[in-house]
């Protein structure tokens, strides 16, 4: 299955379906989905079945969408709730870190990003340290790990004259939030909600006559430059390291339901019955484009979650690996296809409902590796997935931890070995996420003499 196939598919499932009868759905006829199903039977969501839980400005669109067209997709409900331009949960909040609903790696240690970048390095000077050298991150959070890996790559003449930084990011709110930790200053962003000019470029700090894609453009407190964009077709072409730390666990997934007649999508609808919430899961009469398309017919599993969207994007980046050169990291949670029911939601560090209150929690779904490795395999080298801690010690991040303790607090001292511990613990990070690398299939010859640091123990 090729890239241009999914985009296919994906593009004609978008404009194609659902199709509904006009006037029949205010009869009150289902002919295409079936009674609402319970998912997650076991999972006890804080909620009070006796009263509807509460009503915000997206519920309403949702709600409106749905009266229109029918029931929706989970990767259509993933989308608004995410990404809505007006009331997406990442397009106008801070949602990481202690006040927000999720905490990530590099917010809890300095170590992790440092370590990212010395993988970079290393795996940029096996192949005569090209240049220039761009460093790519998919969606960035508040910028802290691309901060780090600065930090690494400004240390080394080689790297620090050559590198640049390119942050894909479509809310607005987050990048302002990257562009002061990285660069100190914020610039004014305008009109990056028209979502009908895709392409409109602001050139903030560039000449009216930059032909880039980017909405925004700055120098970092290290003196690298930085854009922004809003999709990764706007990147400029060239040797890449490419990262993606929590983010594939975000892109929409279709949701599928094996039945005796065969594989049925799990869609959503308006719930005006007597329930906990205003919408709930329904399931469709029939196959989907959807359920046709993307489910194996080899497939074993009961239920099945799909991400068409992180396909699509994953092969773009091995196809870009293969034409320009470069490496590429994707740490999620995830999977190497074992599992089927991994959609859910997070609000205030804890299981949520996902669709109790759309647009005050993140969704996310467990990434499959064994799909996205399918998808490149001939085009792409894979190495993983692994756990983290096993990456993180196979970048002896114990040594980097005992170099920052000989000259740290008695406070810091404290941090960082917390910091050491969640991050590599079995019992907390270390074994939930996962490292998946990608290289062109060029370098088979070199990493077969030299494997990728960080797949491998040190000798």
């Amino acid at each position: 299955m090729n890239v241009n196939f999914l985009t296919r598919i994906s593009h004609t499932i978008k404009n194609s379906w659902p199709i509904k009868l006009p006037g029949l759905w205010a009869l009150g006829f289902t002919t295409w989905f079936s009674a609402d199903i319970c998912l997650h039977p076991r999972r006890n969501y804080s909620s009070n079945k006796q009263e509807k839980s509460r009503e915000t400005k997206l519920l309403h669109h949702l709600r409106a969408r749905v009266t229109a067209t029918g029931p929706m997709t989970v990767a259509e409900y993933m989308k608004e709730v995410l990404t809505n331009p007006m009331s997406g949960y990442y397009m106008h909040r801070d949602v990481i870190g202690s006040s927000g609903d999720v905490i990530t790696s590099q917010e809890i240690s300095q170590m992790f990003g440092e370590l990212i970048a010395k993988w970079f390095l290393n795996e940029w000077t096996k192949v005569g340290k090209p240049k220039p050298l761009y460093v790519v991150e998919l969606g960035p959070g508040r910028g802290t790990l691309s901060d780090d890996m600065l930090r690494v790559f400004s240390k080394f003449s080689d790297s620090r004259e050559v590198v640049s930084l390119h942050l894909v990011e479509v809310s607005p709110h987050l990048s302002q939030l990257q562009e002061l930790k990285l660069c100190g200053t914020v610039s004014v962003v305008k009109d990056v909600l028209e979502a009908e000019d895709r392409h409109r470029h602001l050139h903030l700090h560039t000449s009216p006559e930059s032909e880039e894609n980017f909405y925004k453009h700055n120098i970092t407190k290290h003196g690298v430059p930085v854009s922004w964009y809003r999709h990764l077709e706007d990147v400029p072409h060239g040797f890449s390291c490419f990262i993606a730390h929590e983010f594939f666990d975000a892109l929409p997934i279709h949701k599928f339901q094996k039945t005796h007649e065969g594989w049925r999508e799990i869609l959503i609808d308006i719930d005006d019955n007597v329930g906990p919430h205003h919408l709930r899961y329904v399931q469709s009469r029939g196959p989907t484009p959807a359920s046709k398309f993307f489910v194996d017919p080899k497939e074993t599993r009961s239920s099945v979650e799909v991400s068409p969207e992180s396909g699509v994007l994953f092969q773009d980046i091995a196809i870009r690996l293969e034409q320009e050169g470069g490496c590429g990291l994707v740490v999620d949670y995830g999977h190497d296809g074992s599992k089927g029911d991994t959609f859910r939601a997070f609000r205030h560090h804890a299981l949520h409902d996902p669709l109790c209150e759309p647009g005050t929690a993140d969704l996310t779904a467990d990434v499959d590796f064994s799909y996205l490795k399918k998808l490149v395999q001939g085009r792409a080298l894979t190495y993983g997935p692994i756990p983290q801690g096993m990456f993180l010690e196979n970048m002896s991040i114990k040594a980097s931890l005992e170099k920052l303790l000989k000259s740290a607090s008695p406070e810091l001292q404290k941090q960082l070995k917390s910091g050491y511990e969640l991050l590599v613990s079995s019992e907390k990070m270390g074994d939930k996420l996962k490292f998946l690398a990608l290289f062109p299939t060029d370098m088979q010859e070199i990493l077969t003499k030299i494997p990728p640091s960080g797949f491998v123990a040190p000798p």
